[in-house]
């Protein structure tokens, strides 16, 4: 005996008025919240890229991290350190990386009369940070020649080239070759 399928058929129960007038509302509000999170966001990232007038500019590399930098001679009042528009804190959630930003300017004794403003692409958080630090440490020397040889001895000025290496056809990674097998 031949079974026969019944056509599939959805009923929709109209939702009562006073439901979908809270749902309405509740979406208005998770409209207006992102909208209230945008505004502040704009505000924040115009407030923090308002440094403008002479600076001193310099680039920083490590892995494949790329740090633009850029140092301004505080002038007014200081605003700190800004990395891809974000507060050096935020940026760098992990402390130990903020402070390798800072570190040059710490040990030049320059951190208070310096605004830093980095951009910077590519790779990870280390690599990002230390590509930062090079940066500004190559933005100092161009500010004073001076500090050249102390920022030197403490090896902010060292490129450090070290980068991941190539996979080799034939290989499962850059060196870790196949498993020998006997027969």
């Amino acid at each position: 005996m031949p079974t026969t399928k019944k056509p599939a058929t959805k009923t929709v129960k109209a939702k009562t008025p006073a439901k979908a007038e809270k749902v309405v509302k509740a979406v208005k509000e998770v409209k207006e919240v992102k909208e209230a999170k945008a505004v502040k966001e704009t505000k924040v990232v115009k407030e923090a890229m308002e440094l403008s007038g002479k600076y001193f500019y310099a680039v920083g590399k490590r892995k494949t991290s790329i740090a633009q930098v850029r140092i301004y001679p505080v002038v007014k009042e200081a605003k700190g350190i800004v990395v891809n528009g974000k507060e050096v804190k935020k940026y760098f959630t992990i402390e130990r990386h903020s402070d390798v930003v800072k570190a040059p300017l710490v040990a030049a004794g320059l951190d208070e009369k310096f605004d830093v403003s980095v951009k910077v692409v590519g790779g990870g958080i280390m690599g990002q940070a230390e590509a930062a630090r090079l940066g500004v440490a190559r933005a100092l020397v161009v500010f004073d020649e001076t500090l050249k040889k102390s920022l030197k001895d403490l090896g902010f000025l060292t490129r450090d080239a070290r980068v991941v290496e190539r996979k080799k056809p034939g290989f499962r990674k850059a060196r870790r070759s196949p498993q020998w097998a006997k027969r």
